[in-house]
């Protein structure tokens, strides 16, 4: 994948977390970090929380997959050969 595809997809699945983020009060890194040690058990009696938080988990560690894709081509390239748009001079 391309540099500015993933640009375009992390952006796409930041609004998607918004969502979620706006819905329960909380960031998703906290959210994650949260459920990634248990501390959320309680809520799998809830349907709505319980796919909420599975659609929300999967969400994220998508985003962290692409940002971790980005951060290493971004690493490897010349940042002003990147830009799609060069100077018109």
């Amino acid at each position: 994948m391309e540099i500015h595809e993933l640009v375009i997809e992390m952006k796409l699945l930041e609004r998607r977390l918004t969502l979620y983020e706006e819905k329960y009060g909380i960031l998703s890194e906290d959210f994650y970090a949260a459920i990634m040690a248990g501390k959320l058990k309680r809520y799998d009696d809830y349907d709505e929380s319980r796919a909420d938080f599975s659609r929300w988990k999967g969400i994220y560690e998508t985003w962290l997959r692409r940002k971790d894709a980005y951060t290493n081509q971004i690493h490897k390239r010349d940042l002003a050969e990147t830009l799609r748009v060069q100077p018109a001079y």
